[in-house]
């Protein structure tokens, strides 16, 4: 009798093995995989055009908190991880430059204004060889970076307490931006105190006005805007400011700009107001009433959510990602209603206010709601996307304290040099999965032949997906598959990422590695890893909206 049962567990046990082996090694339970998502694109034209500098970043003010840190952008290194974000703007502001007076240390020489030197000096920029000429020595670099790091601490100190000194800084800090932007290849925003105010609440334009005539003097091309936030003056500073005054402001300072021969047509940007909510947006309609003219763009801020209290679900969740589209929306509307045609700029935006989330904001995870965000602004009509920060304090930026590149960095560059400026409508068909995002361009020029498009693709699931582009099925495939470099929900906090298997770090300071697709022969479905970001480029699409 215990021969028999033995004989029948030995039965059933090998019953049970021979079933796992038939279904692919998953276990009754598991659950099963799911159906491709299938999609419908229309390469016939483009439903919007975005700047070119579409994709752009920001030098947060505090790193002006004291002077002599603004020395780090003469680094070779962060010139060459800059360049690598070319053409783009570079937007010099944030909560502190509201804080920042100029106080020049020599008087204005009118004979300066005819001077053709290599910058930082007279003329238009830095001269031939001057770029490599100004690199930081090794070792006041490394001494920069270790005063930064207890700098931060006092900058988040404050930043705490909403008690903000105020900064004073020279003719340096104007040539160091200005050397930098100049040899990164990248066009300088620079943002004015509109916090210095007369007895009857207007802006006091005196201070900006050295600083302007500063910037003539050198022939240093600049674009500016004015105030940062103005929905927060009262909370920061104790002064309201509405929307009507800061309309009037605007158009005081496009009359100075008008006034300069140099400057007649500089770009003027603003007014740089949170998301809509509460007030929000009657400041932005009063702005618009009286100060639309005296804008190139209207800008506004957006984040998800507060970096103190957020969680990696909150990175991974599709609900999140989709207020975006609710807040860009009542923005469009607004600035439709009031100045038709206006263009409008994300003028700030990452993934968490208050300095990021620390080891959420700096690591891979952050990847999926800066490429959503990239492809929804443009979806939805927006011209330019500010990421903050490229350099600078908190944990949302693209570089880190020691200079090296983060994920949300290479992600940055491959955007680049693979999307175009033209988006395509694509919609999902079937298999719809709010957990697979996906959006369409035509292909960055100046890396692919004319006519071909790039698909960009997130998967915020742990589970592996399909997706099917019919329109694109006859085309090869350049595949550019970005991945943490550790494995499953672990690796969604790491601060390395993989393209196509490969860890991605500079080869030395001046040199990026090479950032080389995958070629796949024509696919009915394209492969897209769990937790994984992909660039899917059809080179032989023939798009006529491309071409």
């Amino acid at each position: 009798m215990k021969l028999k049962l033995k004989l029948l567990f030995l039965f059933l046990v090998l019953s049970l093995q021979k079933d796992t082996c038939v279904s692919g090694g998953r276990r009754p339970s598991d659950p099963s995989p799911p159906a491709p998502v299938r999609l419908d694109a229309d390469l016939s034209a483009p439903v919007h055009r975005v700047d070119p500098r579409f994709l752009s970043v920001t030098i947060d003010a505090s790193l002006a908190s004291e002077e002599r840190f603004m020395s780090l952008l003469s680094s070779s290194k962060i010139r060459t991880l800059a360049s690598a974000l070319s053409p783009g703007f570079m937007r010099f502001g944030g909560t502190r430059q509201d804080f920042m007076v100029f106080r020049p240390r020599r008087p204005l020489d009118p004979l300066q204004r005819e001077g053709p030197g290599p910058g930082p000096g007279p003329g238009p920029g830095p001269g031939p060889g001057s770029c490599d000429e100004a690199d930081l020595p090794w070792w006041l670099e490394e001494r920069l970076k270790d005063d930064w790091r207890r700098q931060e601490l006092v900058l988040m100190k404050e930043d705490l307490q909403r008690k903000y000194k105020r900064v004073h800084f020279t003719e340096r800090t104007v040539d160091l931006l200005h050397s930098f932007t100049s040899c990164s290849g990248l066009d300088l925003v620079f943002g004015l105190n509109a916090l210095l105010r007369t007895s009857d609440n207007s802006w006091n334009s005196s201070n900006a006005l050295k600083l302007i005539q500063y910037c003539e003097s050198r022939r240093y091309r600049t674009s500016w805007e004015l105030g940062n936030e103005p929905n927060s003056f009262e909370k920061k500073a104790g002064i309201r400011v509405d929307g009507n005054q800061l309309g009037v402001d605007f158009s005081h300072l496009r009359r100075i700009l008008s006034d300069s021969e140099f400057f007649r047509d500089a770009g003027l940007y603003g007014p740089d107001v949170g998301q809509p909510r509460d007030h929000h947006t009657d400041l932005l309609e009063g702005f618009l009433q009286s100060g639309a003219e005296a804008v190139n763009a209207c800008t506004w801020h957006h984040y998800y959510v507060n970096g103190r209290d957020t969680s990696l679900d909150d990175f991974l969740d599709p609900d999140v990602l989709d207020t975006l589209a609710l807040k860009t929306k009542q923005v469009l509307q607004t600035v439709q209603q009031v100045s038709p045609g206006k263009s409008v700029w994300l003028g700030e935006t990452s993934s968490a206010y208050g300095g990021g989330a620390l080891g959420l904001s700096d690591t891979f995870v952050a990847g999926f709601m800066w490429l959503d965000k990239l492809g929804l602004a443009a979806r939805l009509g927006l011209d330019v996307v500010m990421r903050q920060v490229f350099i600078g304090s908190g944990s949302y930026h693209l570089v880190d304290n020691n200079l090296d590149p983060l994920p949300d960095y290479w992600l940055s560059v491959l955007y680049k040099r693979l999307v175009g400026p033209e988006v395509l409508n694509v919609q999902e068909v079937s298999g719809p999965d709010k957990r697979v995002r996906v959006y369409l361009h035509c292909t960055n020029k100046k890396s692919y032949r004319s006519g071909a498009v790039t698909l960009m693709s997130l998967n915020l699931s742990p589970t592996p997906a399909t997706v099917s582009v019919p329109v694109l099925a006859s085309s090869s495939v350049d595949a550019f598959v970005l991945e943490s470099d550790q494995p499953g929900e672990d690796g969604l906090t790491s601060r390395s990422v993989k393209l196509n298997g490969d860890v991605l770090k500079m080869v030395d300071d001046k040199t990026l590695p090479d950032l080389r697709g995958r070629r796949l022969p024509p696919h009915q479905h394209l492969q897209l890893p769990g937790f994984s970001l992909a660039f899917f480029v059809h080179p032989d699409a023939g798009a006529a909206a491309c071409r």
